[in-house]
């Protein structure tokens, strides 16, 4: 198998590129900083300006000459934060100071209620357009004319609409009148009918989004993009265009979005804000609405009797689709042109992907141009065993657990899975914010969330320049030599390296597609896709999760959805009221040609356009015998394994097994990784390939077999956080051979121990002799409680003769890194937990000792702000210290 050959011989590639943060450094500490980089086992960067002075500037040429330079001689790829600070859009201020007029613009929907019968009422609406003079400009006032009128704010009416009230809810959507023609000086003049009626007053504004991105440009025009073009793509070109697609790998894009209001939860028609806007965006909306799309307007905001659904997927399918072509498109067009990548990430959180605020409308448009795939995880909101629901933690609306554990990786994953364009990578930005407190313990169960899904590129965050200790989201790596578990740092850099590697180049295994729910979320009321993928995940079955314009791309082959390369042999819909015409015509289309296509708790009872779809019932009704059914989701999972639509099958349920499939040609690759943060694992797995299965161990880079292997079956046994990678081929590949154990004993290791204390910068010497004869945490208030760094422990114990084949030092709990010596002999490292080492060949009669270096976190130190959102963790060895005995299992 190539890909085993490449790694044993270590000659993986790099799929890691961390954030360097620079703030006008000297060069002496640029050059270190690349130098540590480097030596951490990662083989580019890239440049972040949190915040540089200078950025674009002279200082800022000088100091990226000198990471160029460093990179270049030693092979290393360097990519190009694309803006002053995040998030992409304020084009280092240049919108806000030479280009207002390119700033985000919104229309805002006014709403006001009147009752009549009243004639010849005088209903006044300037104000709600920043009017406090007569004159209200309406939309086609050019600039020169507002500054004339008095109205500098930029803000036009676009139209004054009045409709009927049946409720404080829901307006009558037949009575939808537009009544702009009867305005004079700002004031409508009109004759009120029965009943309660709500003007409607809309305005084009740049005004009224998130404060935070007041000012970055509008990412639906094209001619603001330009700028950030102008700004930061090409002025970088000119400065060092020698180095573009060699050194310079391409650029990064950070969390760019609508911004028209802060958070998550901006749901169309359901959050009241002001929506992303341009002046002929109503041309566009008229293009698929006809002229009544004016009038309808207001139902963006507000509940009618009909068309609310309509005009709602109208506005964001035309919103979402220019945001793809002028802002992302944009940006890849002309890195493409230039010989570079273009990569980043949206905000994901709390499923913002496919909504307004901080999102883009829709996340597989929104990225489609990007070369990878890319997600983000930041301030605590993905931790061990928080998968159930939102938890409390760093924001006041908390985190939505169930989409961070089940929902983003495998959303970003599929898309890198499924667009030709990404070549099956998917990166995340990893590790950031998380407080001090984070260590290799927690990074690496985070890595291994992410590789089980498919992710396989990472921006670990960050490589800061800042002194220490900088309160700008920690941790950061090395700290300037104040970071004592940086020395261990290749260990993890490294085992995420092969793992990428072998999880790369081939194609992904899975038996479901499950529908992205952005339209059906626009349209009306729907089930988040996290809910199925929840299902499947806990039950060990794998999907991708495809979005509508993907799925127009897939052909059925042997009543197979067969997409770029992968094969799926059914399509998971979650349930939606609504969805668009253009899907049911797909679905049609799937069928005919003989797909399986599974809806969750019933069919849609609508289009998302709002024309009957009751021709289609007969069509599923037609085929429900064979390829349409309707599936509880608590049946889901119960239901594919019926059908035969899984890859593997447990002896135990293991709700917390997580597991990814991937295939180099004939040979396949199985990824095992138990989630859980206090359960142990224990289950037999059965595969459907057959062949010679072989144990790959990625921290260590060692192949190994066992003798007892059977051909489709693997026994797995893991500890809380703990994974394996498992290689089945038809080749046979050289391998250490293993076999199966048997533990015949145990001895205790007891007595006085010596424990000494080194910080990072002292390190290997050490001081603070104490003698403890009961282990337990460092940490606690009555001993070192402060301490950041390394604890040694020292004890000599009796052997008296090997009598079994092998022994292992297990150390029970500790936080967090352990380092073994026996005899002054390295017997290994642990990040993770189990922390067992094998220690047969260092043994031997008599008197042996031991050493056992503990190193925790700068979170015992720091106790920073953003650690308050973690416990924080004891130090050192924290139970018994055991030596095992194991002899060969004759009976496997």
């Amino acid at each position: 198998m190539n890909k085993i050959t490449k790694l044993l011989s270590e000659q993986e590639d790099n799929y890691i590129f961390p954030f360097l943060w620079m703030h006008g450094e000297s060069e002496k500490v640029i050059q270190e900083y690349v130098n540590k980089i480097y030596e951490s086992g990662i083989k580019a960067l890239c440049v972040e300006p949190r915040p540089h002075p200078d950025f674009v500037g002279e200082k800022w040429w000088t100091d990226l000459k000198v990471v160029l330079e460093a990179a270049k001689e030693k092979n290393m790829k360097v990519w190009l934060f694309d803006d002053s600070h995040f998030p992409t859009g304020y084009a280092n201020g240049v919108i806000l100071k030479d280009f207002p007029e390119l700033r985000k613009k919104f229309l805002k929907i006014n709403q006001v209620d009147y009752h009549g019968p009243q004639r010849d009422a005088g209903i006044i609406v300037k104000w709600h357009a920043g009017g406090d003079r007569n004159s209200i400009m309406t939309v086609g006032a050019d600039k020169a004319q507002m500054q004339k009128e008095g109205n500098e704010s930029g803000e036009k009416i676009v139209a004054i609409i009045a409709a009927k009230v049946i409720s404080y809810e829901t307006i009558d959507t037949s009575t939808l009148t537009d009544i702009t023609a009867y305005m004079n000086d700002g004031v409508v003049y009109w004759d009120i009918p029965a009943g309660n009626w709500r003007i409607f007053t809309l305005v084009e504004t740049f005004n009224g989004g998130e404060a935070s991105t007041e000012g970055y440009l509008n990412p639906i025009d094209p001619k603001a993009t330009q700028v950030l073009i102008d700004t930061v793509y090409q002025a970088h070109y000119e400065h060092f265009s020698e180095y573009f697609g060699t050194t310079i790998a391409g650029f990064f894009t950070d969390e760019p979005r609508f911004g028209n209001i802060k958070g998550p939860n901006a749901i169309i028609g359901k959050t009241e804000m002001v929506l992303p806007w341009r002046t002929d965006l109503l041309g566009l909306l008229e293009t698929k609405l006809g002229k009544k799309a004016k009038v309808l307007l207001p139902l963006l905001m507000a509940n009618g009797t009909t068309d609310q659904s309509l005009v709602r997927y109208i506005y964001m399918d035309i919103v979402s689709q220019a945001y793809a072509d002028n802002f992302t498109g944009k940006l890849a067009s002309w890195c493409h042109d230039h010989g570079v990548e273009y990569i980043g990430h949206l905000i994901e959180d709390n499923n913002a992907h496919g909504r307004l605020g901080y999102g883009a409308g829709h996340y597989y448009r929104a990225i489609e141009g990007q070369s990878m795939a890319g997600i983000d995880v930041v301030l605590h909101q993905l931790l061990p065993g928080m998968d159930e629901d939102y938890f409390k933690t760093f924001t006041s609306t908390g985190w939505d657990g169930e989409f961070f554990h089940y929902g983003l990786a495998k959303m970003g994953a599929s898309l890198g899975h499924l667009d030709p364009k990404k070549m099956g990578r998917t990166m995340c930005e990893i590790y950031g914010a998380y407080g001090w407190s984070e260590g290799l313990n927690l990074m690496k169960w985070m890595t291994d969330h992410m590789l089980v899904r498919g992710v396989n590129h990472f921006v670990p965050h960050a490589f800061d320049m800042a002194p220490y200790p900088d309160s700008d989201c920690p941790p950061h790596f090395y700290a300037h030599g104040n970071d004592a578990q940086y020395r261990y740092l290749p260990l993890l850099m490294n085992y995420t390296n092969r793992i990428s590697e072998l999880l790369s180049d081939g194609v992904h295994v899975a038996t479901s597609l499950i529908l992205y729910h952005a339209e059906a979320e626009w349209s009306g009321e729907a089930m988040l896709f996290q809910k199925p993928a929840k299902e499947l995940t806990r039950n060990q079955i794998d999907f991708d999760v495809i979005s509508i314009e993907m799925l127009k791309e897939a052909k059925v082959l042997n009543n197979q959805i067969v997409l770029h390369g992968e094969k799926f042999q059914n399509l998971i819909i979650p349930y939606a009221e609504k969805l668009p015409l253009t899907f049911m015509k797909l679905i049609k289309k799937l069928l005919s040609q003989g797909a399986m296509v599974i809806f969750l708790e019933g069919y849609p009872v609508d289009s998302s356009e709002g024309e009957s779809i009751e021709a289609y019932y007969t069509l599923f009704e037609n085929k429900k015998s064979k390829q349409v059914q309707i599936v509880s989701l608590k049946e889901l999972a119960g239901y594919l394994r019926s059908v035969g639509s899984y890859e593997i099958s447990l002896s135990h349920p293991s709700p917390t097994l997580r597991y990814y499939q991937y295939r180099h040609g004939d040979d396949e690759v199985y990824m095992f990784f138990n989630e859980s943060p206090d359960l142990e694992v224990e289950t037999s797995v059965t595969l459907q390939q057959k062949g010679y299965i072989y144990s790959y161990d990625a921290m260590h880079n060692r192949l190994s077999y066992s003798v007892e292997q059977k051909q489709n079956e693997i026994f797995i046994k893991l500890s809380p956080q703990e994974s394996c990678l498992y290689i089945v081929t038809e080749e046979k590949l050289e391998a250490e051979k293993h076999s199966t154990l048997k533990k015949e004993s145990q001895i205790d290791i007891e007595g006085t121990w010596e424990v000494s204390f080194s910080t990072a910068q002292k390190y290997p010497d050490f001081e603070s002799e104490i003698k403890i004869e009961q282990l337990e945490n460092i940490a606690k208030p009555s001993l070192y409680p402060n301490f950041s760094g390394t604890i040694r422990y020292e004890i000599s114990f009796n052997f008296l003769e090997k009598k079994e084949s092998n022994y292992f030092l297990d150390l029970g709990d500790v936080y967090e890194i352990a380092e073994v010596f026996v005899n002054e002999n390295k017997a290994g490292i642990k990040i993770a937990k189990p922390y067992k080492f094998e220690v047969t060949d260092y043994l031997k009669e008599g008197l042996n000792t031991l050493i056992i270096d503990v190193t925790n976190t700068l979170g015992t130190m720091q106790k920073d702000y953003l650690s308050q959102y973690r416990v924080l963790q004891p130090s050192g060895l924290l139970g018994k210290v055991t030596l095992q005995g194991y002899s060969l299992n004759r009976n496997g």
